[in-house]
């Protein structure tokens, strides 16, 4: 029983320098790599510009490797014709689309094909993720008869330069001050980290008085993360195509994984259910406007995010209207009966119709 003592010990000592050290070794590792990422000063840009103004109610950015079909889609999808052929790197700057979909224009980026070491500026990799990262939701064209390795390689150049796919921001609280030292916190129970290794990591970033609270069990690299601030949190779409190349079971397989949808751009199938999805990813709402003593009007739709109040639909038509609002009467899913009359908080649904009255 004393020799198991011992032992149990000794691993104890071994594995929780390892995590500190390791903890420590990723800090290092994220630093250098913003240090990389940076742009230098001395080399002005050349060459044309490659960022396109932002327009319609979204954006979506098509991201994936050479010859998987991205032109292709955007000009199914939308009346702009991209260029496509069956050599790679047809396309070479970034070409705009827009799709209308439930009343809403959605712009669709086709951008040029990323390669493996795009982070590092290969084959204009910087630009092309640089875009992405203005995007509200990423779709990843993959072949489907390659899908798995083009997945993963994809996934690892945006994960180096801060783009998080499918997940949601860790809920830890960090604040810097002028002095006091570190304070540190938590709600739950930590299995990844430890007081010491958040020490250890903040003095890495130079910083030795801060405020922090952990809300949840988070590890390492996502408290890296909330340290260097600029991390993009974005949905994405997998959508494999060339399906019609591949066995049904295999087909099968790749539609049910999570976040995943399989189409044939070659014979046009599943199209109408990757726009269905896409809308589900955005989260958009329409809402209708209504004047007094008239019918809705439904050919023009206001567009808005998700969870929009009444508020974010006056500063839509005039933003002074806000300040002149007596009351709203609403229609629709949102309110306990039609119409309901309602303030300047009342969060608005899909398809909902609102009438507003001025003071």
């Amino acid at each position: 029983s004393v020799s198991f003592w011992a032992g149990s010990r000794l691993q104890k000592r071994v594995t929780a320098p390892t995590e500190y050290h390791l903890g420590l070794l990723k800090a290092k590792l994220a630093k250098y790599r913003a240090q990389l990422l940076e742009p230098s000063k001395s080399s002005a840009a050349k060459g044309e510009g490659f960022d396109v103004m932002k327009s319609g109610d979204a954006r979506v950015a098509l991201i994936g490797f050479p010859s998987v079909g991205k032109s292709t889609f955007l000009s199914l999808m939308t009346s702009t014709a991209s260029e496509a052929a069956s050599y790679e790197f047809t396309t070479l700057t970034c070409i705009p689309g827009v799709i209308e979909y439930k009343g809403a224009n959605i712009q669709l980026l086709d951008l040029p094909g990323i390669i493996e070491g795009a982070a590092q500026g290969k084959g204009r990799g910087r630009q092309v993720i640089a875009v992405a990262r203005t995007a509200d939701v990423v779709i990843m064209m993959l072949d489907a008869t390659k899908g798995e390795v083009q997945r993963a390689l994809l996934e690892k150049e945006l994960e180096s330069v801060g783009i998080r796919l499918n997940k949601s921001k860790p809920n830890i609280y960090f604040k810097p001050k002028k002095g006091g030292g570190i304070s540190f916190n938590s709600t739950v129970t930590l299995t990844q980290c430890s007081e010491k290794l958040v020490q250890l990591i903040l003095h890495e970033y130079k910083i030795f008085n801060a405020e922090v609270l952990f809300r949840e069990d988070c590890s390492p690299d996502e408290f890296i993360d909330v340290i260097v601030g600029n991390r993009v949190y974005m949905p994405c779409l997998y959508v494999y195509n060339k399906i019609d190349q591949i066995s049904m079971e295999e087909v099968d397989r790749l539609a049910r994984r999570p976040h995943s949808v399989v189409i044939s751009c070659g014979m046009k199938l599943n199209l109408d259910y990757l726009l269905e999805k896409l809308w589900e990813y955005l989260a958009l709402t329409c809402i209708y406007t209504k004047k007094r003593g008239q019918r809705p009007d439904f050919t023009d739709a206001i567009i808005l995010r998700k969870g929009a109040s009444v508020e974010h639909v006056c500063h839509r038509i005039h933003r002074s209207l806000a300040s002149q609002f007596k009351y709203a009467l609403v229609w629709g899913t949102s309110t306990k009966y039609s119409p309901q009359r309602v303030g300047l908080t009342h969060m608005m649904e899909h398809e909902d119709v609102i009438q507003i009255v001025k003071k």
